[in-house]
């Protein structure tokens, strides 16, 4: 039987797409060979691996012993993560950012192909073989991609783990789904915002594996490292500070606003909590309204993005989750407004604000608004949806005459 010409299409863009990924692997290991220092990020995540395997302290404001030398960074994931990371200390030292880069572009494209592909609509990817691979490159050229990429990241592997868990392995009301989320949260605690997705969304079941996952995760290293573990979320786990200056540009949450405008303030996240409780409100009545009309992806990106308003700390390179919603908006046609989230992100706008130091204290208005332009744009979108919505509940009501 001949394949069908969307199929055709589709499974073409699928092998152009992956000969990409694969220059990605390519090119890391040019790096390997080469001795370039490359994913700073990555060497703590086999560190992290090793240090549990030597039995050494993970949490300690001392260099981990594993680490190459040219890598000054702490651990400042959970220890569950450790165990998570093991297969990264099979891995040669300098290969582990080309393995992690690799991973990160397949969890880029499954993410596209993912939101590409809304139940009951033909996905856009079989449209044009060029849709996938063009997609992708689009999304390398994206701040939080790049440098994500750049510094060995994760995120975009969590963020393909949260969408294959809720707009895959849920819609189809699989026994596995929430293990996923369960799993990033058991590695990066901001995951677990999607627990309570789940849970808003009527998805009790899954929500609860998603808890029972992490749980299970997190407290089997209370038998294996016992101090550490209590180390961890006695001290490490509420303590933002450990994971770099709350106040610097590449901070892109509420409470980085509110400590770069208060100058590092005591009540600064106080304040930031505040504003975030206020935003609760329109964004799970979002999220509520935008699954009952089955647009669970849009649903799933509301929750994101006040997931990275809400987190004490959302570095810039968290903000993946701009890759879906611009793949969404083109998917709805909203041509201008994935056009202007595409420019957003392209921009680099806060590799270009003046940073570092105390330069975030003396912004002014103008440098305010441009160095805090991903928590304004987050906020000002989920606000703006939620009186959109209002509008349309009261016209189907007849209080608004259209």
């Amino acid at each position: 039987m001949s394949t069908s010409p969307p199929a055709s299409e589709a499974r073409a863009g699928r092998v152009l797409a992956g000969v990409l990924a694969l220059l990605v692997l390519a090119f890391g290991v040019v790096g390997w060979l080469a001795g370039w220092h490359l994913g700073a990020d990555s060497a703590v995540y086999r560190a992290g691996a090793l240090t549990l395997v030597h039995g050494d302290p993970l949490y300690t404001r001392d260099v981990l012993t594993a680490l190459p030398d040219w890598v000054r960074l702490p651990f400042t994931y959970t220890p569950a993560a450790a165990p998570l990371f093991l297969p990264l200390a099979l891995v040669p030292s300098g290969l582990v950012w080309g393995v992690i880069a690799f991973l990160s572009v397949v969890g880029l494209m499954v993410v596209i192909t993912v939101v590409s592909s809304p139940p009951g609509r033909a996905s856009l990817l079989g449209r044009s073989r060029w849709a996938l691979p063009a997609g992708t490159a689009v999304a390398l050229a994206l701040e939080p991609v790049w440098k994500t990429l750049f510094l060995g990241q994760i995120n975009l592997i969590l963020m393909a783990f949260v969408v294959l868990d809720v707009l895959v392995l849920a819609a189809r009301r699989s026994r596995w789904a929430g293990v996923l989320i369960g799993v990033a949260a058991a590695i990066k605690l901001t995951p677990l915002i999607f627990v309570p997705h789940l849970f808003f969304t009527g998805r009790w079941k899954d929500g609860l594996r998603a808890v029972g996952t992490f749980v299970v995760l997190e407290a089997a290293m209370f038998a294996v490292i016992p101090v550490d573990a209590a180390r961890f979320w006695r001290d490490s786990a509420t303590d933002p500070s450990r994971v770099g200056s709350v106040h610097w540009i590449f901070n892109q949450s509420l409470n980085g606003l509110v400590n770069r405008a208060s100058e590092l303030a005591p009540w600064s996240l106080a304040v930031a909590v505040g504003v975030a409780l206020l935003l609760a409100g329109p964004a799970v009545w979002l999220v509520v309204r935008l699954h009952r009309r089955g647009e669970d992806a849009g649903a799933l990106l509301v929750t994101a993005f006040y997931g990275l308003l809400l987190s004490p700390v959302s570095w810039s390179h968290h903000w993946v989750w701009c890759v879906p919603l611009i793949t969404l908006l083109v998917v709805k046609a909203r041509w201008w407004a994935a056009a202007a989230v595409t420019a957003l992100f392209a921009s680099q706008i806060v590799m270009l604000v003046p940073n570092g130091g105390n330069a975030e204290f003396g912004w002014g208005l103008g440098w305010s608004v441009l160095g805090n332009l991903y928590v304004l744009a987050a906020a000002g979108g989920i606000v703006g949806l939620a009186v959109r919505e209002l509008r349309l509940v009261r016209r189907s009501t007849g209080l608004v005459t259209v």
